[in-house]
């Protein structure tokens, strides 16, 4: 294992929120994570999927910005205990070929959306080894708008972003969120023999989430990720989820400089 030296601390110590810029200036990383996870939100099928791993990013002070893949970041610390970010992405594409066993036949394929993200954290103690926080992603109406409350503890004493990271969650979605993953239309009921589901905003799911980062050399990194969530009786009473949950497992080696 290595450590950073005093004046290349990254922004945040927590694992789920990597600084590659050594402190300050640019940073660049470059890597491959494979995934296994549900086929689609609501899946009983599973499968592997390999994502080619590509950040860009540049320091100064306490602001971090950072490109990485389809998702463009602001991360701040105004104050030693606190952490904010805004971001600006894509949430992912669903067709009807994402179900081998013809599970999504006759339903309306989803496109990207455009969403903007906010998100606010306050930790217990400046070591950031427990904290709080909030997220709120928002698009158009064919995204609607989806949140999530969450608590976390960073595990060990390391400041260089190394080592494991928990935290539980949960999330809230209105009705456009909602029936963008579980709801069926008429059309789409008539035309998938599938009953006709129209949910309404509220609760979605309760979840933890694990994330580990391990430095190899002082260039190389290895990132593990485990994540499950339960989801709410109004998603399990829609025909699209043949799973009670949602569960990813992830390992990427990583490659900054």
């Amino acid at each position: 294992m290595t450590d950073q030296a005093e004046d290349e601390a990254p922004l945040f110590p927590l694992p789920f929120t990597p600084d590659f810029t050594r402190g300050g200036g640019w940073g660049f990383a470059l890597g491959a994570g494979i995934e296994f996870e549900n086929a689609y939100a609501g899946s009983d099928e599973y499968g592997f999927e390999v994502d080619p791993v590509l950040a860009v990013q540049w320091r100064t002070g306490n602001h971090l910005f950072s490109w990485e893949g389809l998702e463009l970041s602001w991360t701040t610390r105004p104050a030693d205990q606190w952490y904010f970010q805004v971001d600006l992405g894509f949430d992912g594409e669903r067709e009807e070929s994402d179900s081998d066993d013809g599970r999504l036949n006759g339903l309306e394929e989803l496109d990207d959306e455009f969403t903007g993200t906010a998100e606010v954290r306050y930790a217990f103690d400046p070591e950031w080894r427990n904290y709080v926080g909030t997220r709120v992603s928002v698009g158009d109406e064919d995204f609607g708008a989806l949140g999530f409350v969450f608590v976390g503890h960073r595990f060990g004493d390391r400041q260089d972003y190394g080592g494991t990271e928990a935290f539980l969650f949960a999330t809230f979605a209105d009705s456009n969120n909602l029936n963008r993953d579980f709801g069926i239309s008429m059309s789409e009921s008539a035309m998938s023999g599938l009953a006709q589901t129209d949910l309404g905003g509220g609760y979605r799911s309760a979840g933890v989430r694990l994330v580990d980062r391990r430095f190899v050399t002082d260039y190389m990194q290895v990132v593990s990720g485990f994540e499950f969530q339960y989801f709410g009786n109004n998603v399990q009473d829609s025909p699209i989820a043949r799973e009670d949950f949602a569960l990813e497992v992830e390992l990427a080696l990583v490659f900054n400089f």
